[in-house]
């Protein structure tokens, strides 16, 4: 499972020209996934992404999570994120979990992170989505349940 993180001061998801999702501080995280990936991959994540300490505290030293300062999280199913460059210039997608299957893990891992953590909300897996942010910092950690 792959995740890249992004701290953001807000964002959102448009879908069809209209808003589908937005959040306010906090971060996005671009999620994708990989064929072996299972249970405990998205266990793994789940608890990564509440625990990692990627937020300011009073002195400015990154040593909150978003659970500490109760920010909103935006996760954005991202396939591309499994995409293998190893050859030539146009990216192969074997690498990737295939969609039925990514689906559910996707929603999954969306119930899983909303059950810990209240200010949730999500992108729409298979949907050609426009995603705006404003990264803050800018802090961009890229995360894997295999490494």
């Amino acid at each position: 499972m792959l995740i890249v993180l992004q701290r953001v001061l807000r964002a959102s998801v448009n879908i069809d020209n209209s808003a589908y999702s937005s959040i306010e501080k906090g971060f996005v995280a671009l999620v994708g996934f990989q064929p072996d990936d299972n249970e405990n991959d998205l266990s793994f994540m789940v608890r990564k992404i509440l625990r990692i300490r990627i937020f300011d505290d009073e002195n400015g030293a990154l040593n909150q999570s978003i659970s500490d300062i109760n920010g909103d999280i935006l996760l954005v199913p991202n396939f591309t994120l499994a995409a293998d460059t190893t050859r030539g210039n146009r990216p192969g997608f074997s690498t990737a979990m295939p969609p039925s299957d990514a689906k559910v893990m996707f929603e999954k891992f969306v119930d899983d992170v909303s059950s810990l953590h209240t200010n949730v909300s999500s992108g729409l897996f298979g949907a050609d989505m426009q995603v705006s942010l404003i990264n803050d910092g800018p802090i961009t950690i890229s995360l894997a349940s295999k490494k």
